[in-house]
């Protein structure tokens, strides 16, 4: 019988860990384990097995990727917490799950910071960027590189959403972040925390009317067929990030550790390269389907949401790099 005392998330990671691990022990010491929660066919998924791949290739088949799509062992949230203590080797998450663990990774979640995917990216390629990924070791997680997360938008079953006034008393569901609940709330709506996996179902039954993403985990997720109203609101361009486990990487030599940190730079352009075919595709398989997807006047979206950021924007150095970021935006 389970340990009263144990909270239940606890004992799932456990369990998740315990069987990654033995999966591991099975396939051999030289084969490492990544997880994500999207399908296998998703371009950060796929960016991944192209890591691998080029790990495999590097050290002529010493080390191996065996990757666990599709949410196969839990949400983020959870298998973050398994990547820390070392249950997993590698993991692609979203930025929300780390607002709460490390502060400076909210400068790259905030609502309307960057102007566009090109300044987006330019950012996170350049000392920005590192120093975010930099940021994660005293966590337990090494900071590899940053994928596209694409133009977040809002997305619901009840009708258009032209303005902020149109999403109140909206229940829509947000990632476990504050920083995401917050963003959510300065427009008037209320923010439903729920993993990614439980949106179709709760959407179908009503329990939340929208949520908000990206067009290719729009269309991947099949939330399309049941929000049949999409308002490009772009509030959010936050890129997805991917991590290692410090205890795995501890226990590597530093040749191996350059070939993973090459590895990663190098599947970067090809996750983009791939992203950008799938917001295409998947914005034609939404658009084909007959959902109503409107444009939307930014401006009182990002005047309503400025009234977060200093509630998260704690320290000088989250202000400095915000500051940073806007003035390249602005060049």
């Amino acid at each position: 019988m389970p340990n009263p005392c144990i909270p239940r998330r606890t004992l799932l990671a456990g369990g998740l860990a315990a069987m990654a691990a033995g999966c591991s022990r099975r396939l051999g010491g030289g084969v490492l384990t990544a997880t994500d929660t999207h399908v296998r066919d998703y371009p950060t998924v796929q960016a991944v097995i192209r890591f691998g791949e080029l790990v495999e290739e590097a050290t002529g088949g010493r080390l191996s990727l065996r990757m666990y799509a599709g949410g196969q062992l839990g949400n983020e949230r959870d298998t973050l917490e398994i990547t820390t203590f070392g249950g997993l080797d590698f993991n692609r998450v979203n930025l929300a799950p780390l607002n709460s663990i490390e502060p400076l990774t909210r400068v790259a979640a905030l609502p309307f910071l960057f102007t566009s995917t090109e300044h987006m990216r330019s950012t996170l390629d350049g000392p920005i960027g590192e120093e975010i990924l930099a940021s994660l070791e005293p966590h337990g997680l090494i900071g590899l590189c940053f994928y596209d997360s694409g133009a977040r938008s809002f997305y619901n079953t009840r009708g258009p959403i032209s303005s902020p006034e149109d999403m109140r008393g909206l229940k829509l569901r947000v990632p476990g972040s504050d920083l995401y609940i917050a963003m959510v709330q300065s427009l008037g709506a209320d923010a439903v925390p729920m993993p990614l996996d439980e949106v179709y179902q709760s959407l179908a039954q009503g329990v939340i009317d929208g949520a908000e993403n990206n067009w290719p985990s729009f269309e991947s997720g099949r939330h399309f067929e049941v929000a049949r109203y999409y308002s490009l609101t772009r509030h959010l361009l936050a890129p997805e990030v991917f991590v290692m486990s410090k205890r795995r990487w501890d226990t590597l030599s530093q040749d191996d550790r350059a070939i993973i940190r090459q590895a990663a730079k190098q599947s970067v352009p090809y996750m983009r390269e791939l992203w950008d075919a799938q917001v295409a595709k998947s914005k034609a398989i939404i658009m084909d389907s007959g959902v109503k997807v409107n444009e939307i006047d930014p401006a009182p979206f990002a005047q309503r949401m400025r009234g977060m950021w200093d509630e998260f924007l704690t320290t000088p150095r989250q202000r400095e790099m915000v500051r940073q970021i806007q003035q390249a935006g602005s060049a």
